[in-house]
């Protein structure tokens, strides 16, 4: 019998409900706005949280009110026995919505494991749809594998909706945005553009770099009318539909639209740090903490304490704003 706790609430009223887990910092891609061309140091496999850790901190946090968890990376299923960590988790009571972040370079090989143990939802990152353009971005001539290890997810009608994530950056994906809506209008996937954040490994950021979705909403619009959708409370993306009713398409604006005032998210890192924002100078260490043999009650107080002290909003585009330590890779989207 899982112990009931007091909902997680941060200092500003909200209540968290969302949580993301990075459970690998590795990648088999090297995407230009992630990380650089040589890739970064990895941690030690024993700076890692076992399936175990992972299974004990989101067990609590389930019985303190989360309902929805996104595994990450990195890329997740390098992880090895993966799905293991997924029939787990799938087995928590309380926990609604068990979700994955993927490239998808090994969806194929892992889809039908991936669906027996539990996965709820499936989200791919295809920043382009051509293959010169596809390995232009991630430095990897594999966009024929990803689409392969989409379809075979795609086969199973329990796993929806299937979202396709695109990295928006500008005088790139201007190119990509027709297509992409086509792609959706065809597969009934639905496609969602992300504003490019500074969390890249180069650190090369600049704001010149991001195409607001505005712009591209305004690209697609002009062939394919689109309509507002309502925004669900604490959602990330401002959702469209197309006019004649033929597909969804998303835009997630962090840098020209932040949604921060309802943001309901906490952040667990492969190496066992809570973060409470993707932008946060601080963690606070739950891996040292459980290897020192602290108990549920004492966890409990720990994470509250973190909560309690989550930022108001990222501060992007702020003077003085700093862009954490930590790369997209290390932190989990």
């Amino acid at each position: 019998m899982v112990k009931s706790r007091e909902p997680l609430v941060d200092g500003h009223g909200r209540e968290i409900g969302d949580l993301r887990v990075s459970v690998t910092d590795r990648c088999n891609f090297r995407c230009q706005y992630c990380m650089p061309a040589d890739g970064l140091k990895w941690l030690e496999r024993e700076e890692i949280l076992t399936f175990e850790e992972i299974e004990r901190i989101v067990a609590l946090l389930v019985s303190m009110g989360v309902s929805d968890v996104r595994l990450t990376g990195g890329e997740p299923l390098v992880r090895r026995d993966f799905p293991k960590l997924v029939a787990r988790l799938a087995a928590i009571p309380g926990l609604i919505d068990l979700s994955l972040t993927t490239n998808g370079y090994l969806l194929e090989r892992d889809a039908d494991a991936l669906v027996e143990a539990g996965i709820g939802r499936v989200n791919v990152s295809i920043d382009s749809l051509q293959r010169d353009r596809f390995f232009q971005l991630t430095r990897r001539d594999s966009l024929d594998q990803v689409l392969r290890g989409l379809a075979a997810i795609g086969r199973h009608e329990s796993i929806r909706p299937i979202k396709v994530n695109a990295v928006a950056l500008r005088d790139f994906s201007e190119q990509e945005a027709v297509p992409f809506a086509e792609f959706a209008r065809d597969t009934g996937y639905q496609v969602r553009f992300i504003e490019f954040m500074p969390l890249d490994g180069d650190h090369a950021w600049t704001p010149d770099d991001v195409l607001p979705g505005d712009a591209l909403r305004e690209i697609i619009h002009a062939v394919h009318p689109l309509e507002p959708l309502p925004r669900e409370p604490s959602s990330t993306a401002r959702v469209f539909r197309f006019a004649d009713g033929q597909g969804e398409i998303g835009f997630i604006n962090p840098v020209s639209e932040p949604f921060c005032d309802d943001c309901n998210r906490i952040r667990l890192t492969a190496d066992g740090q809570l973060r409470t924002c993707l932008f946060s100078l601080g963690e606070t260490d739950l891996r040292g903490a459980l290897r020192s043999g602290i108990d549920d009650d004492g966890l409990e107080s720990l994470v509250r304490e973190a909560v309690w002290r989550k930022e108001l909003k990222h501060r992007v585009g702020d003077p003085g704003f700093q862009q954490p330590a930590r790369t997209m890779s290390a932190i989990g989207g």
